[in-house]
């Protein structure tokens, strides 16, 4: 099982060798990645699924600069959406783009600390 997600394990390894379009969709990803505001959502997401206001709260943002960051990051397939009474609750979209941000916010922590790098 998969600790973040909590689905089944999936192979984290792909054996092909990475092509243009593979490239592309990656550096896609990362371009969304490298917004602080935009990877603080994915983070809070990668934890749990929420609302704007949840988000808003945690982030510090303002409720506008939060909700265009999750049109972006929706836009771009990063998150999903499903409707709970008259919230919209988001969503990170998959284990492999958790587990991305997941890591490096681990290794801006060891970055950060000092702590000696590891596998």
């Amino acid at each position: 099982m998969d600790n973040i997600t909590g689905a089944p394990a999936a192979s984290l390894q792909h054996p092909d060798a990475p092509d243009a379009l593979r490239l592309d969709a990656a550096t896609a990803t990362f371009r969304m990645l490298s917004d602080p505001t935009r990877l603080h959502i994915l983070w809070l997401l990668a934890q749990e699924p929420s609302d704007v206001s949840f988000l808003v709260e945690r982030t510090g943002a303002s409720r506008t600069s939060v909700s265009q960051h999750l049109a972006k990051l929706r836009f771009s397939g990063l998150v999903t959406t499903r409707k709970d009474s008259r919230h919209i609750i988001y969503s990170i979209a998959g284990g492999h783009l958790a587990r991305l941000v997941m890591e490096g916010l681990n290794h801006a922590d060891h970055k950060v600390t000092g702590e000696s790098v590891h596998d």
